[in-house]
């Protein structure tokens, strides 16, 4: 067991087995078992349908275990085992299923946030080879996403998510600044104008890192997360219904040091610079207001037409600050609109992207990985929307269409010229519980990221 908790052991001494099989194959399957669990299985109407378990009997109780996939391929036809199971040591029996999405779905599967209230029983632990270290990490950075999002607002403020980044840093040797106070101002004028309402001071934690196999030119990979701790709307402020998930609104800042972490954990040779505004944004007397014109790290001034879409806000000094020096690959992830979960759903990460090689290249890491995401357009004939007649442009439109799009685009504003650059507008929460998904926050597009920039970036 690591010190995180993951499910995960080395030594299979005494380990029972546990089969995972196809509808396809089941016959077969059942030919070879001893006569008595076979027909056990026959009698119990075991079909192999995708997260269907069964308990192998034998002379001295549970000898084994058997999981139905059904024509499940990805991790989470294995996210039901780890509390289907009786607790103790298992290991899976080679089958018609990828090892490494088995561990990474067992995993996910056995993950509970259990900061305050033990789960019921601790679940089942997996025997996992040397081989498996990729999926390990995977599970791992998942578990961190989803511990911070979890989190509750009055524990996870703006210090405590840049302590967090911090701890990563510090973890991985990585060398980390803080920005604050009069500095932030001057520095990231638009995080300071989004965090001033609260009584919790927004700050900007950075950090960079160098893969030990990387050289001094090798690949800069720049990644910045929206880090907005909790989200009352400011001025313009939510209904009680939208605020309830607003712990979630730091859900991009998560997962950006999930991402960050995979990459670090993978030792992959490129440079990495990671960037998390972290905010709270409130009311009060010092909070921003309707009609309010802030002046940007890039020098455009902006006018805040909602002091609601404060995410932009956020991102966009540090996307200008990030694209300045020219990286390979610019990402940002954010819990952005409303928009994209009413075009795509709660399940499909949205992204925008200026560079058609990037999205070739992420589309098919993310069938890969079973991590799906969809593209949206940065459509040029909506940018007009953010015209406004006393500043650069305004943080909304004026029309109530093609939000998520309309933030894209506002963001794209900041960038220097020729940054190849992914946006996400994320979920990052699970409404229900389903295997490998408990309700609470949940770490999306991370893995096809990191897998595009191996395969994009390095040929791997």
């Amino acid at each position: 067991m690591s010190d995180q908790g993951l499910p995960f052991i080395g030594d299979a001494q005494g380990a029972r087995i546990v089969h995972a099989v196809r509808p396809a194959g089941l016959e077969a399957w059942l030919a070879a078992l001893p006569a008595a669990q076979a027909a056990f299985l026959r009698g119990s109407g075991f079909a192999a349908k995708a997260q269907e378990v069964r308990l192998l009997p034998g002379p001295e109780g549970v000898a084994g275990a058997v999981l139905g996939l059904g024509q499940e391929r990805g991790p989470h036809g294995f996210g039901a085992l780890p509390f289907a199971l009786p607790e103790g040591d298992w290991a899976l029996a080679p089958g018609d299923y990828d090892m490494e999405a088995a561990v990474l779905g067992f995993g996910l599967g056995a993950y509970r946030y259990s900061a305050f209230r033990a789960p019921r029983r601790a679940p089942a632990r997996l025997v996992v080879g040397a081989g498996a270290g990729r999926a390990v990490s995977q599970a791992s950075a998942a578990w961190r996403v989803r511990d911070l999002i979890n989190a509750p607002a009055n524990l996870l403020g703006p210090a405590e998510l840049a302590a967090a980044a911090v701890a990563l840093a510090d973890a991985h040797k990585a060398a980390w600044t803080l920005t604050e106070g009069a500095e932030l101002e001057r520095e990231y004028p638009t995080v300071a104008a989004v965090g001033r309402g609260s009584e919790r001071a927004p700050v900007v934690a950075t950090f960079r890192w160098q893969g030990s196999k990387a050289a001094a030119d090798a690949p800069l990979v720049s990644l910045c997360g929206k880090g907005v701790c909790f989200d009352t709307g400011g001025y313009d402020l939510k209904p009680a219904s939208g605020m309830l998930r607003m712990k979630k609104d730091m859900g991009g800042a998560a997962t950006v040091l999930g991402l960050a972490q995979l990459i670090m954990e993978a030792d992959l040779p490129v440079r990495l610079v990671v960037r998390i505004g972290c905010v709270e944004n409130s009311v009060s007397g010092r909070a921003m207001r309707p009609l309010d014109v802030i002046r940007t790290r890039r020098g455009l001034a902006v006018e805040v037409g909602n002091t609601d879409a404060e995410g932009r806000l956020v991102l966009c000094d540090l996307l200008a600050e990030a694209s300045d020096e020219a990286p390979a690959l610019l990402v940002d992830c954010a819990t952005l609109t409303g928009a994209a979960r009413v075009a795509v759903g709660p399940d499909l990460p949205a992204y925008f992207t200026n560079d058609d090689g990037w999205a070739a290249a992420l589309e098919a890491a993310s069938v890969r990985q079973h991590d799906p995401v969809w593209r949206l357009p940065l459509w040029d004939g909506y940018d007009s929307w953010l015209d406004s007649p006393v500043a650069d442009l305004n943080n909304v439109s004026s029309r109530p269409m093609a939000g998520a799009v309309v933030a894209a685009l506002f963001m794209r504003r900041f960038l220097a010229p020729g940054t190849s650059w992914l946006h996400f507008d994320l979920y990052a929460w699970n409404d229900s519980s389903r295997p490998g998904r408990p309700e609470g926050g949940e770490a999306q597009a991370m893995r096809a990221v990191c897998a595009a920039i191996e395969a994009k970036l390095l040929g791997a």
